[in-house]
């Protein structure tokens, strides 16, 4: 399981996941991170997901500060390099873009795998988090009551 876990789990986090497996809630910890693997041996490898779109699944999520990374597809390969993603960085909603997310690198700088994370569209990722370039400010203004 850790094999599989580590190319996609920063060490401390990982470490403290490996300590909670000797205490009381050892089974729901040991569940979730069995979860996990096999929500990462299922990821869509490299341009599988080009014809889905919008609708292409979102299976894992990083998170540090303001920063989210939403990862699309895998490297096919058994060391995790690079992935294929959404990114918004410091809640820059306007230049939140698609493009190569460097996993090793997300790990170096200790960003957090949400653990919790839901498989969910690209669209349903973008449309709830973000604010879309063609969204009015007069539109997000009524929208948050501010008007």
């Amino acid at each position: 399981m850790f094999s599989t876990l580590i190319h996609f789990i920063g060490i401390s986090q990982l470490s403290a996941l490996q300590s909670s497996l000797t205490g009381e809630e050892r089974q729901y910890f040991l569940s979730l991170l069995n979860d996990l693997k096999d929500k990462i041996l299922k990821m869509p490898k490299p341009y599988e997901t080009t014809e889905q779109g919008m609708d292409a699944p979102v299976s894992l999520h990083y998170f540090q500060g303001g920063s989210d990374w939403y990862i699309v597809e895998k490297d096919s390969s058994e060391e995790q390099l690079q992935a294929f993603g959404y990114a918004c960085l410091n809640g820059d909603k306007i230049n939140a873009e698609m493009g190569y997310i460097n996993i090793e690198e997300l790990i170096k700088c200790d960003v957090e795998l949400d653990l919790y994370w839901t498989p969910t569209a690209l669209r349903n990722v973008m449309h709830k988090k973000y604010v879309t370039p063609e969204e009015t400010y007069d539109e997000t203004y009524a929208a948050a009551d501010l008007m």
